[in-house]
């Protein structure tokens, strides 16, 4: 796998609690799957430039922080 170059996110599903808080201020970069759980985890993600301030969101707004964010 390649190193992602720029900025990144992170998820981990198991720290997730189903709260909501992230994909509500990160609609363009996240979502809930099926039981209410952010649908993305796992593997470093790139995140668009343009969208850092919604990553950086996520991140402030998950009580769990099951969420990174690198630029």
């Amino acid at each position: 796998m390649a190193a992602i170059s720029g900025p990144a996110m992170s998820i981990t599903r198991e720290k997730c609690m189903g709260h909501g808080r992230c994909y509500s201020v990160a609609p363009d970069l996240l979502s809930d799957d099926e039981e209410g759980f952010v649908a993305q985890a796992g593997d470093e993600f790139s995140v668009p430039e343009e969208l850092a301030g919604q990553a950086e969101a996520s991140v402030d707004a998950c009580p769990e922080h099951a969420i990174t964010f690198t630029r």
